[in-house]
C-alpha cells in the first residue's frame, strides 16, 4: 500500500472517531428538542413567605441600574417588607452608586485595585458575605444590572424554595428581542436552553444548568460555600459544578422569568461568547475528570450530561479546524487519484448533512420556539419573530466561530453596550 493511501485511511479513521465524539452532544440537543412536548414542572402555591435578598453586581451601569432596581420594588407581587435589593458598585467611575441608591437599593461600594479581581466573582463574594452576616434571609437571588423579572418572580421562587429547591435557575428570555433580525436569532438561540433543554432535564430528573442571572440559592448553600467560592472567568458554571459535587440537586423553575439584554451586534456577541469559550475550556480541564469520577461513584447521570453539554465548546474548535481541513484534504486526495465515485459521494453526504442540520436542527428549532413561547419572549404576535427563526442556523454558525476564538483567548472585563431604550417587560 502506498504511503499516501495509508495516510488517507488513517486520517479517515480518525475523522470517523471525531464525528462520533461530536455526535454525542448534538444527539443530546436533538433529544431535548424531540421531547419538547413534556409538561413543565410547576410548584404548589404556598402560604409560607420567606425573607429574600436580591443581589446585583454592577460596574459602570448608571444607564440601567435605576430602572432595574425600581422595577423590582414597584412590580413584584411579593410583600415589600420581605425582600430587599442589594447592589455592589464594583470599581465604578460613574453614577452607578447614586442611581442604585436613588432607586431604593442598599448599595455597597467596592474598590478593588487588583486587576486579577476585575471579574464578577469578587464583588459577588463581597456582597454575599455582607448579606449572610445579617442572618435574616432564607434565600438569595442573583441578577445582572440590566435584568427585568416577571411580576411573580420572587413569589414563584418562594414556592420552589418551600418545595425543597435549594438551587434553581429561571426561564431566561430576551429583553430586546425585537430590535433587529440579529437580536431575534440571538434571543431564540439562548431561549432554546430554557424551553427545550432545561424543561426536559427537570422532567427527567437531571440537574439544571444554573449558570445565569435569576439564579436562586438557599442561604445554607451559600454558607457552605463561604459566600461564593468560584473565581474563574465563567464563575456561574463553576459554582454550579461545585454545588453538584456538594450533593445538591439543581432545579429549573420555568414560570420565573428573567429578561436579559442580549447582544445586538456581532461585536457584543463576540465579547460574550469569547468569555464563555475561554472560561468553559478551562473549567473542563479542571473539573472534567471529576465529573466522570463522580458519575461512576454516584451513578448520577447529571454529571455526564453536564460534561457532554459543555463539551460543545471544544467541539466548536473541531468544527472550525479539523472538519474543514480533513474534508478539503479528502476531496483533494480523491480528485488527485481519480476516485471520483468516492469524491461525489462525500460531496453528497456533506450537502445532505448540512441541509438536514440547517432545516431540522436550525429552522425547525427556531419555528418551534416561536410557536410555543412567543409570549414569554415578550411579543404579541408570532410573526414578529419569524425572520429570526429563518436565520437561526446562521446565528449558530456565528456562535461556533466566536466560541472557537474564545478558547484561545484570555478575555478581560469590557464595557457591555446596553439597549437602554427597550420597553420594560411585564
Amino acid at each position: 500500500m502506498a504511503w499516501h493511501e495509508l495516510l488517507y485511511q488513517i486520517l479517515t479513521y480518525v475523522n470517523n472517531a471525531i464525528l462520533c465524539v461530536i455526535g454525542i452532544p448534538f444527539a443530546l440537543q436533538i433529544f431535548y428538542m424531540i421531547f419538547f412536548w413534556v409538561k413543565k414542572k410547576t410548584y404548589k402555591k404556598t402560604t409560607k413567605l420567606n425573607r429574600v435578598a436580591i443581589i446585583i453586581c454592577a460596574r459602570n451601569e448608571e444607564n440601567v441600574i435605576y430602572t432595574t432596581v425600581k422595577a423590582i420594588f414597584d412590580k413584584q407581587k411579593y410583600p415589600r417588607e420581605l425582600f430587599d435589593v442589594y447592589v455592589v458598585a464594583n470599581n465604578c467611575t460613574d453614577k452607578t452608586f447614586d442611581e442604585a441608591k436613588r432607586a431604593g437599593a442598599t448599595v455597597y461600594k467596592l474598590d478593588d485595585p487588583n486587576p486579577k479581581h476585575h471579574r464578577v466573582s469578587y464583588p459577588l463574594q463581597f456582597g454575599f458575605k455582607k448579606i449572610l452576616d445579617m442572618k435574616k434571609y432564607d434565600f438569595l437571588i442573583r441578577l445582572d444590572a440590566d435584568n427585568h423579572i416577571n411580576d411573580e418572580f420572587i413569589s414563584i421562587m418562594n414556592d420552589a424554595f418551600n418545595a425543597g429547591c435549594k438551587i434553581a435557575r429561571p426561564y431566561e428570555s430576551c429583553l430586546n428581542i425585537t430590535d433587529s433580525t440579529f437580536t431575534k436569532a440571538c434571543g431564540l438561540y439562548y431561549v432554546f436552553d430554557s424551553r427545550f433543554s432545561s424543561r426536559v432535564r427537570e422532567r427527567f430528573g437531571l440537574d439544571a444548568h444554573v449558570n445565569g442571572p435569576g439564579s436562586m440559592f438557599a442561604t445554607e448553600v451559600l454558607e457552605k460555600a463561604n459566600g461564593f467560592d468560584a473565581f474563574s472567568i465563567t464563575e456561574d458554571v463553576e459554582f454550579n459544578f461545585k454545588r453538584m459535587f456538594d450533593g445538591y440537586r439543581c432545579h429549573y423553575v420555568e414560570d420565573a422569568i428573567v429578561y436579559e439584554d442580549f447582544p445586538s451586534t456581532f461585536k457584543d456577541t463576540y465579547a460574550r461568547n469569547r468569555r464563555f469559550g475561554a472560561g468553559v475550556i478551562r473549567l473542563l480541564g479542571k473539573y472534567g475528570w471529576k465529573l466522570i469520577v463522580e458519575f461512576f461513584k454516584t451513578l448520577r447521570f447529571s454529571y455526564i450530561e453536564n460534561l457532554f453539554s459543555y463539551f460543545l465548546v471544544p467541539i466548536c474548535a473541531l468544527l472550525c479546524t479539523w472538519i474543514p481541513l480533513y474534508y478539503i484534504y479528502a476531496l483533494s486526495y480523491l480528485g488527485a487519484v481519480g476516485r471520483w465515485d468516492e469524491f461525489y459521494l462525500i460531496l453528497i453526504v456533506i450537502a445532505t448533512c448540512v441541509s438536514v442540520l440547517f432545516l431540522f436542527a436550525g429552522v425547525l428549532q427556531g419555528l418551534l420556539l416561536v410557536i410555543l413561547d412567543y409570549k414569554k419572549m415578550g411579543v404579541k404576535k408570532r410573526k414578529e419573530l419569524l425572520s429570526g427563526a429563518f436565520i437561526f442556523p446562521l446565528f449558530s454558525v456565528v456562535y461556533i466561530v466566536t466560541v472557537f476564538f474564545g478558547i484561545f483567548s484570555k478575555p478581560t472585563w469590557m464595557k457591555v453596550n446596553r439597549n437602554v431604550k427597550v420597553e420594560e417587560k411585564e
